[in-house]
């Protein structure tokens, strides 16, 4: 990769777009409809104002009760399909041959269509099939295998307990940005050894990669990628410095690992922005989620604090109740049928992990927080076959270590109010959380 990275020397083929068009699209004007009286045809789930004001349910159940297999185009997107119930979902998602991931993980344009200029069109290994994919995720996944997260875990302790002490307590303030941001950025400059100090310019990347232009993140796909393109600089400078002293982090093995050192400068932010977002966005929203859902359910939360042991029950049970990244896309690689629907080559499959998660025909009373739900396991939030989450378990234990650690400082978290939520319909996150604390007596 060349030591040099800036807009001027990134060629102008190179240019696509990295917004999504349902995102983008204002589907729903004025007053949002009931769902239950509109004409099944006329739904269509993709929109950031649904997810921003939670009313997406309605729209979830009247699909996965009449139409699971649900056919949408629009101009700017094309054909897509949305699947909600949860073995459909499972299904496609394990079938990689049929159901591609190298168009892309969320929705986009038509792969035959002139794609606008404006953005970057970067590559990840998420979004590779094999055996790219699978040569790229090797490089990397060591850092979240079993002995480097035990030898991972006290540091994580440490570093949740210092953030607690340090909150006020009997007072309010926002939980997202004192404890959910912080944690996740602590981690993520651990794991690329990135400078302390500047971390929360990880937090910066990260929104900004997954931001829709004009919600208050970014303004335009312009300012998106120019943003974007800082992020790389800054990284190639580190890429350079891990070539001649390597250590045991993310930008270490990418430089020295055989199928990932001589990426091209858009594969290595497309990577980059993979493992930000990956360790960034999907563990905050499961930490203020794990919160929120908690006050929803107070006698969950009473029978937490009466069974600690319970912690990791519920840390699975919150991630399928949260569903912190709500959907995946695939391609269809040909003409097929999944049920009874016919889907052609080409057309966009978009895997709505959030419906498939709130299936009643797998998880009884799906709708509700059971901390100790048997199946709790089985959600669909990691994904399954070879795009399963890789950083699962790191996401598990840094919850889990945080509600250890809340258990024996604090009496309760009070959530002050309804947060203010993300604004897409593909992170389903929390960007404010007003709590107070009470702190436990000794």
């Amino acid at each position: 990769m060349s030591e040099a990275i800036s807009e001027n020397n990134i060629n102008d083929r190179e240019v696509a777009s990295f917004k999504r068009p349902g995102d983008s699209e204002e589907l729903l004007q004025g007053e949002i409809p009931d769902p239950t009286q509109m004409l099944i045809e006329d739904i269509n789930p993709v929109s950031a104002r649904l997810f921003s004001e939670d009313k997406m349910w309605g729209f979830f159940e009247r699909l996965r009760a009449e139409d699971p297999i649900h056919f949408n185009q629009t101009e700017l997107a094309g054909r897509y399909w949305s699947l909600t119930r949860y073995e459909d979902i499972k299904k496609v998602d394990a079938d990689h041959a049929r159901f591609s991931s190298a168009n892309g993980i969320t929705l986009g344009f038509p792969i035959d269509a002139e794609l606008p200029e404006g953005a970057l069109n970067v590559s990840m290994f998420i979004a590779m099939d094999p055996p790219t994919h699978d040569q790229q995720r090797m490089t990397v996944s060591p850092v979240v295998a079993p002995r480097n997260l035990a030898n991972m875990e006290p540091l994580i302790r440490q570093r949740t307990g210092k953030v607690l002490d340090a909150l006020p307590v009997n007072e309010p303030f926002d939980w997202v940005e004192r404890v959910s941001i912080e944690l996740t950025t602590q981690m993520l400059a651990t794991l690329f050894d990135f400078p302390f100090e500047q971390r929360q310019k990880l937090t910066r990347w990260s929104d900004v990669a997954t931001a829709v232009p004009g919600s208050g993140i970014v303004d335009t796909e312009e300012q998106r990628r120019a943003e974007l393109i800082e992020c790389l600089e800054y990284f190639t400078g580190l890429w350079q410095e891990r070539k001649r002293n390597p250590g045991d982090d993310l930008i270490s093995m990418l430089a020295h690992g055989e199928d990932t050192r001589d990426m091209e400068p858009l594969e290595f932010l497309g990577n980059l922005i993979l493992l930000i977002v990956g360790g960034n966005d999907t563990t905050r929203n499961s930490m203020s989620g794990s919160v929120y859902a908690l006050n929803k359910f107070p006698r969950e939360y009473d029978k937490l604090i009466a069974a600690p042991q319970l912690i990791p029950k519920m840390v699975a049970e919150v991630i399928r109740w949260q569903t912190p990244l709500a959907y995946m896309r695939r391609t269809a690689t040909e003409d097929c049928l999944i049920q009874d629907k016919k889907i052609l080559a080409g057309d966009q499959i978009l895997m709505w992990y959030v419906s498939g998660n709130r299936d009643d025909s797998v998880f009884e009373r799906p709708n509700e927080l059971i901390i100790d739900r048997p199946n709790s396991r089985s959600h669909l939030s990691f994904g399954f076959g070879i795009h399963r989450c890789m950083g699962n378990r790191l996401a598990e234990m840094q919850l889990r270590v945080l509600w250890e650690e809340i258990l024996v400082r604090f009496e309760k978290i009070e959530v002050l109010e309804e947060p203010t939520r993300t604004y897409s319909s593909f992170v389903k996150g929390y960007t404010r959380l007003p709590v107070r604390l009470t702190k436990k007596k000794t």
